[in-house]
């Protein structure tokens, strides 16, 4: 291998080029840059009072105000990139012998002044800012991430808001059902046609639903808390909504919200991943460049009192006799650090055009899901209520069919409201461009509650589930769990 040292004219020449191509490019990518990370983001449905909550969560949240002083931090270190090295000043005494000092009477005895500069190899000041800027960059990427998480976070745990309250008016029916039947059962009791078993368990089911209304409660102050944790207000300070689930657009009008090409343009971490491309490549030609010795050049004045001064110049730099073991390395490392770079581009764009289709067939079937509902499933429910509770009156049903015709009301209500949030929670997770992974309708997450005829009971379906205060949603797609 020759010594990258010595370079003909032509070389140099051809080097020369190469620099300033390389520094076009990086500025054609700098000012594409701020165009690109304002890529149009995805319009979700909101109230005032959602977009209040939003707009105060972006202004007051620390980890926006981290993500902030961070890309600041990094900011401020291209400037300090693409500065030379400080100048160095040296004050010393040459002098014969240790007993006087002969300053003035020996030819070698003198006071030293001597300042040097050491001036980078045309190329890497350049070099180091670029990669500078661009980690820089990508630094604001993470700020657009940030954003994009705390807005999705405030709708899910708002949708979850929603859904509590709409499930403390569901709550607030199935207890008018429940006094409807205790009424029935009493009177077929205290007329000798029914048994005392019956009214008991009206009973039972009337105190199952206050003990139901106090995990509601819970869980309707614990979103509460979560929103005004999210914009800095004190926890319990009340939010005011008067949106209800049902007020929300009806979730078929999104289908065509779903394509793996605006979630590629909407992803910070594909940004982040292509400016790592560009920064790897950059600093391949840096490591490319210390072959290169940075020239240093000095200068000094030696006084020597009565006899004329001396004076010196000087000029050095390193080379690079272990470049085998060191600079090649570098090159070698810093190659390996680009071609890991495009990997990561290659994987992220893998993974978004899977959540987003994921998303899509999610949505797909949570709007059937949602149709079959609309289509007649709860009218069909409440019928079966009535006409179940009637003919318990005239004696021809028992009692255990009016508490399944019950529940099968109840859990159909409240699946269908489970249908909806987890529909606007797919919308939330695209609009987001999250890379986690969505759970399908059906599946083993608590999918149960949003398919049509799910529920065992009543019990499960007003507490959205069988865990305490609430299963999470059948589909989700980000990182929480609303809209």
């Amino acid at each position: 291998m020759s010594n990258p040292m010595i370079e003909t004219p032509g070389t140099f020449r051809h080097a020369t080029a190469t620099i300033a191509r390389a520094m076009v490019v990086v500025g054609l990518l700098a000012f594409s840059l701020p165009a690109r990370a304002e890529a149009p983001q995805m319009a979700l449905p909101s109230d005032a009072t959602l977009t209040r909550l939003i707009d105060e969560s972006l202004a007051a949240r620390p980890e926006l105000a981290k993500a902030e002083a961070v890309v600041h931090a990094e900011q401020e270190r291209i400037s300090q990139a693409g500065a030379w090295p400080d100048p160095m000043l040296q004050i010393g005494i040459q002098n014969d012998g240790f007993t006087s000092i002969e300053v003035g009477r020996m030819e070698t005895s003198f006071v030293s002044f001597m300042a040097s500069q050491t001036f980078p190899w045309p190329g890497k000041t350049g070099l180091r800012k670029d990669v500078a800027t661009l980690g820089a960059t990508q630094g604001q990427q993470l700020l657009m991430r940030a954003r994009l998480s705390t807005e999705a976070e405030v709708r899910r745990v708002y949708l979850d808001l929603l859904v509590v309250r709409d499930k403390v008016e569901l709550l607030e029916e199935l207890a008018a059902i429940w006094e409807k039947s205790f009424g029935v059962a009493r009177v077929r009791y205290e007329a000798g046609n029914g048994a005392q078993s019956d009214v008991l368990r009206a009973q039972l089911e009337q105190i199952r639903i206050k003990q139901r209304r106090i995990g509601l409660e819970a869980e309707e102050r614990s979103r509460v808390q979560a929103l005004n944790r999210l914009r800095n207000h004190p926890l319990g300070e009340p939010i005011a909504i008067s949106t209800r689930l049902r007020d929300l657009p009806p979730v078929a009008q999104f289908a065509d919200r779903f394509s793996p090409e605006q979630a590629l343009a909407r992803s910070p971490e594909l940004a982040e991943a292509r400016l790592g491309i560009a920064r790897a490549e950059r600093s391949v030609t840096l490591a490319e460049k210390s072959y290169y010795p940075d020239l240093v050049v000095g200068t000094g004045v030696m006084v020597r009192g009565t006899l004329p001064p001396m004076w010196l110049v000087t000029m050095g730099g390193a080379l690079p006799v272990f470049a085998a073991s060191k600079q090649r390395r570098a090159v070698a490392e810093n190659q390996a650090w680009a071609s890991a770079a495009q990997d990561d581009v290659a994987a992220v764009e893998q993974v978004l055009r899977l959540r987003s289709e994921e998303r899509r067939t999610a949505f797909s079937a949570l709007v059937q899901t949602i149709d079959l509902y609309n289509q007649g499933l709860l009218v069909q429910s409440g019928a079966t209520s009535e006409s179940t509770l009637s003919q318990y009156k005239v004696g021809k049903v028992t009692f255990a069919s009016v508490l399944e015709a019950n529940s099968g009301l109840i859990a159909d209500r409240g699946g269908y409201l489970q249908a909806v949030a987890a529909a606007y929670r797919v919308l939330i997770a695209e609009a987001e461009a999250s890379l986690a992974p969505t759970v399908m309708p059906g599946g083993d997450a608590g999918a149960s509650a949003a398919m049509p005829g799910a529920g065992s009971s009543s019990m499960e379906t007003a507490n959205g589930g069988s865990t305490a205060g609430g299963a999470g949603p059948p589909v989700t797609g980000g990182s929480g769990s609303g809209m």
